[in-house]
């Protein structure tokens, strides 16, 4: 295989940028000519501007100092974020032809921070399923298998990395969103502790469940990205953050010092209100990871969360909630997809004495998971329930079923959501057929050193960055 600048991690890229050996607009071309060859057949992108980013490039220089963290490196917007004067779909046809006049906060972050982005990455209406595939978009394909979902709601960036069509990307992360699609395309993913990311600390969502996070080949690539996010923005409100110094992730990331105390989990709060079975491929995966950090020296203990049967109805209640604010009304709702509909009606019935109870209900819930987790530095679980799932697997009507379904793919994410602690997934494991499985590790709050810790020691050993899908 001849080497191409895409073989590069994304500090190898900007080790290069730094020292002249390629310019931002070479790498910028690079990867554009990847997206124009391949991403026909794996919808990763939704809007490629590659004029935009050609001039970005080229002007990069008088723009953004050199030193800045992300200087010159190649990413996409998730198609949730609103970028000046570039469509912003939501996965939607109610947003047809939206176009915003600002841009979010992160993206004049990551902008600050010398990012170049090479368009909009595909996402779910609303960013609300756990799987992309919508009406105005080809679906997005699993790179390792193109029959094969990529998850959501980050999807779009999730191909685009495992494909090489970028060399990073930023995903946002509710329940999931993040994880779940770094897991079925074999990357690190990371949803960072509420709080930690100014420009999207998640105190002002529902719930506080939604956070910006990475998705990256390296966990040192994923950390990069987390350290950028995390200097850039104002904190909102009088919010005391997780404490956090310049570059302090990547050192971590880099280093991969130490040894902890660690959970292993393989019950979730979905157990019983859904018929939840962990497959073979996921213990796999799991197993292979727990060998590895015995054999390190890591203490290793077995570990459940209590058995509290509140928590699947009233999680149930927040995401139905998160629905009935979309600017649907009349016949505008027809132009919601069939899960999105059901979605809004039944979240428009909920009272606010409902949703109170819920949130209250909820709040109860994180003090008991940090509580019950305090013993460990970390508590490890498979990232998902079971191999990624065949594009079409999802039920399109039927929304109690959908659900279902759902839990029932990824029944350990959501609950590091409520509780508003890091998580990160790694790609462990591959199946007999190629497919990755991945672990997922939940951190105390601010404790993401000590997961991108746990996760560079297993990389090394496993060297999961060197496996590649065919379009490498």
């Amino acid at each position: 295989m001849a080497f191409e600048l895409h073989h590069l991690t994304a500090q190898e890229q900007w080790d290069w940028l730094q020292r002249g050996e390629i310019s931002p607009v070479e790498l910028t071309a690079h990867y554009l000519s990847r997206i124009e060859h391949l991403d026909a057949g794996l919808g990763a992108f939704v809007t490629v501007t590659a004029d935009a980013a050609v001039e970005r490039a080229r002007n990069l220089a008088d723009a953004v100092p050199k030193a800045a963290a992300l200087w010159g490196l190649p990413i996409g917007d998730k198609d949730l974020t609103n970028r000046a004067g570039v469509p912003t779909g939501y996965g939607s046809r109610l947003m047809t032809g939206f176009m915003p006049e600002d841009s979010d906060e992160l993206v004049t972050v990551l902008d600050a921070a010398g990012a170049v982005s090479l368009g909009k990455t595909n996402t779910p209406e609303f960013g609300l399923p756990s799987y992309t595939e919508t009406l105005v978009a080809p679906p997005a394909r699993n790179p390792w298998d193109v029959s094969l979902g990529a998850g959501g709601s980050s999807g779009g960036a999730a191909v685009a990395v495992a494909a090489g069509l970028l060399p990073f990307a930023p995903g946002s992360d509710g329940g999931g969103s993040v994880r779940i699609p770094a897991a079925a395309c074999g990357l690190v993913g990371i949803k960072p502790s509420r709080g930690l990311i100014p420009s999207g600390s998640g105190i002002d969502k529902l719930a506080g469940l939604a956070v910006p996070g990475p998705l990256a080949r390296t966990v040192a690539d994923a950390a990069m990205m987390l350290d950028a996010m995390v200097a850039g923005g104002d904190y909102p409100f009088t919010l005391r953050a997780p404490r956090w110094d310049g570059g302090a992730l990547l050192n971590a990331a880099v280093r991969g010092e130490g040894r902890f105390q660690l959970g292993v989990m393989t019950t979730s709060p979905w157990d019983d209100a859904y018929d939840i079975e962990v497959s073979e491929e996921a213990s796999a995966a799991l197993a292979a990871a727990v060998n590895e950090l015995d054999a390190i020296g890591h203490g290793i203990e077995q570990t459940a969360l209590e058995p509290d049967d509140s928590y699947a109805p009233n999680f149930r209640t927040i995401w139905q909630s998160s629905a009935a604010g979309i600017p649907a009304e009349g016949e505008e709702l027809g132009k919601l997809e069939p899960l999105t509909q059901w979605l809004v009606a039944r979240g428009r019935e909920i009272s606010a004495l409902e949703l109170m109870k819920a949130l209250g209900a909820l709040s109860v819930f994180e003090r008991s998971v940090i509580r019950q987790f305090a013993r460990f530095d970390a508590v490890m679980t498979p990232s998902l329930a079971l191999t990624p799932r065949p594009i079409g697997w999802y039920d399109s009507t039927d929304g109690e079923r959908n659900f279902a379904q759902q839990v029932q793919y990824t029944p350990f994410t959501s609950f590091a959501n409520v509780s508003g602690l890091p998580a990160i997934t790694l790609p462990v494991y591959q199946t007999d057929g190629g497919i990755p499985m991945g672990v997922q590790l939940i951190g105390r709050p601010g404790g993401e050193a000590t997961l991108l810790a746990i996760g560079a020691q297993l990389e090394r050993r496993l060297q999961w960055h060197h496996r590649h899908p065919p379009q490498w």
